[in-house]
């Protein structure tokens, strides 16, 4: 109401879409570079916070990537989510994918309360950023073993933590497009 003119009331549906723009404006808060992740990550660790990563595609977000994020944040206090980029994930993917933007797929995932920080890498693994960032757990799904897990002997190497989350049944990205596909 103080920012309207004269004598005003405060409506729910103007207290609503207040929120919703609040809302959407952390989650574009959440989408860092690298050098503010890093940042970001310094701060959480003076505070106390143990950090975890996770990383994939997440092309078209389905229950069993929430699955695996629940988990991965259980690990942690703050999760940061290592998104493929557009390239990265037609390399992996092959070239119909992906099927939404990586502005679009980091926007979903930003929206999401269990992620606090989203960033977008062009390489095809994270370990790059696993490098940089040193997350004190790393989590994947276990359709992995850990000596699958090329960036599980950089994390081992500083001391930290790799997870297998498990996997909700019947749920693929591949297997949507096909069907969607028919």
């Amino acid at each position: 109401v103080v920012g309207k003119v004269g004598t005003a009331v405060a409506y729910a549906d103007d207290i609503i879409d207040s929120l919703h723009q609040q809302e959407r404006a952390t989650g574009k808060a959440k989408i860092l570079n690298l050098s503010s992740a890093q940042d970001k990550t310094g701060v959480w660790r003076s505070q106390g916070y143990r950090v975890g990563f996770t990383n994939g595609c997440f092309d078209l977000l389905h229950p069993g990537h929430l699955a695996v994020i629940r988990q991965a944040k259980a690990a942690c206090d703050k999760l940061i989510v290592g998104l493929n980029s557009d390239s990265s994930t037609k390399r992996l993917k092959g070239a119909e994918r992906p099927i939404q933007p990586e502005i679009a797929r980091a926007a979903v995932l930003a929206s999401l309360e269990d992620v606090d920080l989203v960033i977008i890498f062009v390489e095809d693994t994270p370990a790059n950023l696993i490098k940089s960032l040193k997350p004190d757990v790393f989590i994947k799904g276990a359709d992995y073993t850990i000596e699958q897990i090329p960036e599980a002997k950089i994390v081992q190497g500083y001391g930290g933590e790799v997870l297998l989350a498990e996997l909700a049944e019947g749920y693929s990205t591949t297997a949507t497009i096909a069907r969607l596909a028919q």
